[in-house]
């Protein structure tokens, strides 16, 4: 039996001004998580103070006006825009009678509604249970203590207890599950590392226009709202560049700001995408007035996730709400592209986003040695890329198909004997990864593999 208050979703609002902080923007940001929540807002309670009061949080003045508010309004839930201590929440709900939560556990309540994937759920639910573990007493308030007497009598253990290890061992068993995803992750980016397929994550404060412009470029359709955290999942889907046939697109989850560590620690699965970028895209809202806070504060979690070091193009996206917005590129002193003013909604900018990114990736690829000639054939270093036409049998189909799911195929033939040839573009390591392959022969490069076609079709089905 549990002697916390019930729930419900008409709630009263609670802020605190601090000497120091933009209030203002961080109550209405609070105003936008709670609306995301399906929170029917009821009233707002507002106070001043210069430290947090150890018992409510709030003064004994404020609660006490704070409870009134609630009994006039019929509120069922209390929502305050801090992160309250265990003891003031449990403090807070016996003194309002009625249920309380701080910014930490209605940022949790949204990403449990959000999460569609088996993975996004093992994540929500890690996060959930790390913030529960320290709050079970104020569930379990009439079990705190042993009982005696004739058949009260325990194994030694208060329920309490138990929940807290029943607790640790879902934890334990949900780390395993996400490390189990996080080594599929890892073995997927070396299998696009290895077919040399660069990827490009979207990041940015949440809300910014990430899936909208996601769908934009990739026409994935996958859902985009004008709320915050609207995406949890990182989706990946093929990005067409001019010239750059191996690009990935990735959308992440957007960040905001005091996002708890232990939130960022259950979603580092998800935030590997990032850290593992080629390019990250900084999605910006160009008409938020308070755009730079929320760019320290992303640039701030890019440094929790080591990606801070990471190439970097700042996306102004919305600029069809500006009076002058004007789709355009912003360059520094070297000439590289620095800034790209765009409209995800209506698709101006799009063109020039696309351009800023061809050139930042052929950067790259220089500074790592990697060339291409005249003629479209790729040369490089031992980390460089190369141009082959493989020559396959029937009973390399599984090689064939790794292939394809690499996407190093640029272009496929079959001959009169069921046998395969690919013109392939892949890195010195895999290239001789492949020369090992039974039923795989390496005929040449890209250029001379179309120049042997008239013969490779005599080929006859001999062991390679």
């Amino acid at each position: 039996m549990l002697d916390r208050p019930q729930t419900g979703t008409r709630a009263v609002l609670v802020h605190l001004d601090f000497p120091s902080g933009r209030q203002d923007d961080s109550l209405a940001e609070f105003a936008e998580l709670a609306d995301s929540a399906g929170v029917e807002v009821l009233a707002l309670v507002r106070g001043t103070c210069r430290q947090p009061n150890p018992r409510y949080f709030i003064g004994a003045g404020k609660a006490g006006e704070l409870r009134e508010t609630v009994a006039d309004q019929g509120a069922e839930l209390v929502l305050v825009n801090h992160d309250l201590t265990p003891v003031q929440e449990r403090n807070l709900e016996r003194f309002l009678q009625c249920r309380v939560v701080d910014r930490t556990g209605l940022i949790l309540d949204i990403f449990a509604q959000r999460a569609s994937t088996f993975e996004g759920k093992l994540q929500v639910e890690l996060a959930q249970l790390q913030h529960l573990s320290t709050r079970l007493v104020r569930g379990w308030t009439h079990l705190e203590r042993q009982k005696g007497g004739i058949g009260l009598r325990g194994p030694g253990e208060t329920q309490l207890e138990t929940d807290r290890r029943l607790i640790g061992r879902r934890i334990r068993q949900l780390h395993k599950r996400l490390e189990k995803v996080r080594r599929q992750r890892e073995l997927q980016r070396v299998s696009r590392q290895r077919a040399a397929v660069r990827t490009v994550a979207l990041v940015g404060y949440t809300n910014t226009g990430k899936s909208t412009l996601f769908n934009r470029l990739t026409g994935a359709g996958i859902h985009a709202a004008d709320q915050l955290f609207a995406t949890l999942d990182p989706t990946l889907r093929r990005f067409p560049l001019p010239g750059k046939e191996n690009v990935v697109l990735a959308d992440t989850v957007g960040f905001i700001r005091d996002l708890p560590h232990h939130l960022v620690a259950a979603f580092r699965a998800t935030l590997e995408e990032t850290e593992s970028a080629t390019l990250l895209l900084h999605v910006i809202d160009a008409h938020d007035e308070g755009r730079r806070e929320r760019m320290a504060q992303v640039n701030a979690v890019l440094a929790d996730i080591h990606a801070q070091r990471l190439p970097q193009i700042e996306v102004y996206n919305k600029i069809d709400l500006l009076p002058d917005g004007e789709p355009r590129i912003d360059r520094d002193a070297d000439g590289m592209p620095r800034r790209v003013w765009l409209s995800a909604r209506s698709g101006a900018g799009l063109d020039l986003l696309c351009r800023a990114v061809v050139e930042c990736l052929s950067m790259q690829e220089r500074e790592n040695g990697f060339s291409t000639d005249a003629h479209g054939d790729a040369h490089g270093d031992a980390h460089g890329l190369v141009r082959r036409t493989l020559h396959l049998l029937p009973r390399a189909a599984r090689l064939r198909s790794r292939l394809f799911q690499w996407q190093v195929v640029r272009r496929e033939r079959v001959n009169e004997q069921g046998e395969w040839l690919l013109d392939v573009e892949v890195e010195q390591g895999v290239l001789r990864y492949l020369e090992k392959q039974q039923g795989c022969r390496v005929l040449g490069t890209g250029r001379e593999g179309k120049a042997c076609d008239a013969w490779a079709a005599t080929l006859k089905s001999a062991s390679c």
